[in-house]
């Protein structure tokens, strides 16, 4: 029987190609273009032991439900948000800060540099610290990492590649994504 300390780990297939969820019994803690191994890694590291979904408890797999439902509905362009619950809990403290405020400085359809985020988090010569913050981002996707790009708006930098940050761009510019990658 999985303790609290566990989290439920599947794949999910998506336009992007296959994305790593992980869940406790209170939220959703990873959401990742991290294979199997990699994902297992960072669950120990965050202090949790990964099981399988099909040794998931029903509060587990309640929210992994919800993340795939939210992740199909937002990838087919039907939806604008994430309101499964998210724990940050696999993110360092900086990490957290940055991805925690995406949504509010870069609002569905804006983007930004790294230059502007580190600068409107308060830490303006932190460029670097941000790319790697967000390099670090447990909850791809649902906490919108893609919407920084480099300077001049050049695509850098993205764990799912440039063709997936290229996508997700198009689909919140309401331009028509290629259908698969």
């Amino acid at each position: 029987m999985p303790t609290p300390s566990t989290a439920a780990l599947t794949s999910h297939r998506t336009p992007l190609g296959s994305l790593t969820l992980a869940a406790t019994d209170d939220a959703l803690v990873l959401c990742a273009f991290d294979d199997h191994e990699q994902a297992v890694a960072r669950l120990m590291r965050g202090g949790l032991t990964a099981v399988d979904a099909d040794a998931a408890t029903p509060a587990q797999q309640r929210i992994i439900e919800e993340a795939r439902r939210q992740l199909d509905t937002y990838l087919e362009g039907g939806s604008r948000a994430f309101t499964v619950r998210m724990d940050l809990r696999l993110a360092t403290p900086f990490s957290r800060t940055t991805v925690e405020r995406l949504d509010e400085l870069l609002p569905y359809g804006a983007t930004g540099t790294y230059a502007e985020l580190a600068t409107a988090l308060g830490r303006p010569r932190a460029a670097r610290a941000v790319g790697t913050a967000l390099g670090a981002n447990p909850l791809c996707v649902v906490l919108p990492c893609h919407r920084v790009v480099g300077s001049g708006g050049r695509l850098t930098g993205y764990a799912g590649g440039v063709v997936a940050k290229r996508f997700l761009l198009d689909l919140e510019s309401g331009r028509t994504p290629s259908a698969s990658l």
